[in-house]
């Protein structure tokens, strides 16, 4: 479960851009494909955060699908899992999106 080490680096770094304050929420964009599970890092958050500046933070994630831009073709389409295959038939795909894990905002007490 690599999403124990992701959220505690997440918290390790809130704790970093605020080391006297208090965090009231923690929003992250966690594109679908890219191989974090959302619900793991939910479900390991409360426990990492516990004794930071984080405690008790609300977590809001959002969860944006995979886009890519077929080589070939030019056609830009979505997807959410497993290689992305152009309609065209095609499967160099060059992702365009749903591969971040970004922290979007931190809100402060």
């Amino acid at each position: 479960m690599h999403e124990l080490a992701i959220t505690q680096s997440i918290v390790d770094m809130v704790s970093e851009r605020v080391p006297d304050g208090r965090v009231v929420a923690v929003h992250l964009t966690i594109g679908r494909i890219s191989g974090v599970l959302p619900d793991a890092v939910r479900f390991c958050f409360d426990a990492v955060a516990a004794g930071t500046p984080a405690e008790g933070a609300a977590l809001t994630i959002t969860e944006p699908p995979g886009r890519g831009r077929c080589r070939t073709c030019g056609r830009e389409s979505g997807f959410d899992a497993g290689p992305a295959i152009c309609a065209c038939g095609a499967a160099d795909v060059e992702v365009l999106g749903g591969a971040e894990l970004i922290v979007t905002a931190l809100e402060l007490a």
